[in-house]
């Protein structure tokens, strides 16, 4: 039967390809030859574009694509008080690619303070009308695996976790209050246990990957807990998306009893669209009725439409683990995690969205 509450039986991660006028925008206001009044201008108008052709095509989870973002993480972690951007020496080491050479640091105390995020979100929810709006952000996860650390600030790291955490549950309910009822949360920190190669990086780092699980657990648990109980957030584990590439593999069976067992968000977005995401076997360790398993089995990385049949006899298969009425289907990522966006057209990623819809009308009614 139809899933007529969040996350849908045919959903999607957040991001959308930046069309051209957005780029050209984005790339004047770099270059100082318009005035952020005026790429605000342009921003808008292509979220309302981009509302309205989610609405024709039936999407059910309405977002703003991510548009006014050049990071899906960085922005939204930037903007906390005790956070600033600043520019490394390196990028992140992706499958044969380096990202831009952008991060952020800690240089003071972490809140959630007046974050323009939230005007981002309610400028959706106004444009949306009586359609779902999903919000998305980084996971609380993504501070505490990403930003540089000053130590003079936080020379105790659990301190910078509990201010995390306090500063989540201070965002959560801001967004609460602002209208929103569907927030996701973006995390790759997960994909760092994922790979024997992946753990030994975090052991030459100087953390125990059991130890460093259990943070990422607590940390997810602690910052959701006070949640309002009309309020569903969701998950997104990811393993990289940078201009189609990835950054890690591996299968789940490392946290699969933690991932599948021991979050207590609503729902779950999980990459299978490839064999760098194991077997659905994990999903064994599902213990709620009420979890609901998002399969990314389409990718956002290129444009080349999967096969119908082969993507519901997947959907059986995941149902040998989880009952069919707790799955959902949805690409495994987003279209455009950053600014550059992935390499496909913007057709590719309506044609992609519409066999989802059409799949799921098919499996569930």
């Amino acid at each position: 039967m139809a899933q007529l509450t969040a996350p849908f039986r045919h959903d999607h991660v957040g991001s959308f390809l930046r069309p051209q006028p957005l780029k050209e925008a984005r790339s004047k206001f770099q270059n100082n030859e318009i005035t952020y009044e005026e790429l605000k201008e342009v921003e808008d108008e292509e979220i309302i574009r981009l509302i309205k052709k989610q609405k024709e095509l039936g999407v059910l989870s309405i977002t703003d694509g991510e548009f006014r973002r050049s990071w899906w993480h960085f922005d939204f972690l930037g903007g906390l008080e005790g956070m600033e951007y600043y520019e490394k020496e390196h990028g992140l080491n992706f499958h044969n690619m380096e990202t831009r050479k952008e991060g952020i640091r800690v240089i003071g105390k972490i809140a959630f303070g007046n974050h323009p995020f939230l005007d981002h979100f309610k400028f959706v929810k106004e444009h949306a009308g009586e359609s779902t709006v999903k919000f998305t952000i980084p996971s609380p996860n993504m501070l505490h695996a990403r930003a540089d650390r000053n130590l003079e600030s936080y020379p105790d790291e659990q301190d910078l976790i509990n201010d995390t955490i306090k500063a989540y549950q201070d965002a959560i309910q801001a967004f609460y209050d602002a209208g929103c009822r569907y927030l996701q949360l973006d995390d790759t920190a997960w994909a760092s246990l994922f790979s024997d190669e992946t753990r030994a990086k975090l052991q030459a780092e100087g953390k125990e990957p059991k130890q460093f699980m259990d943070t990422l657990q607590f940390v997810i648990n602690e910052s959701i807990k006070n949640k309002p109980s009309d309020m569903t957030i969701t998950m997104h584990i990811c393993r990289g998306n940078y201009k189609s590439t990835f950054h890690s593999s591996g299968g789940y069976n490392y946290a699969q009893e933690v991932i599948f067992g021991g979050l207590n968000v609503d729902g779950l977005f999980l990459e299978f669209d490839d064999e760098r995401s194991g077997s659905f076997e994990p999903l064994k360790y599902v213990n709620r009725p009420d979890l609901k398993i998002v399969l990314g089995l389409l990718t956002s990385k290129f444009g080349e439409l999967e096969d119908k049949e082969a993507i519901k006899a997947r959907i059986q298969e995941a149902s040998k683990f989880v009952p069919l009425n707790q799955l959902c289907l949805s690409p495994q990522c987003g279209f455009s995690s950053t600014e550059d966006g992935n390499i496909l057209e913007e057709e590719n990623q309506w044609q992609k969205l519409a066999l989802i819809k059409e799949i799921a009308e098919e499996v569930w009614g």
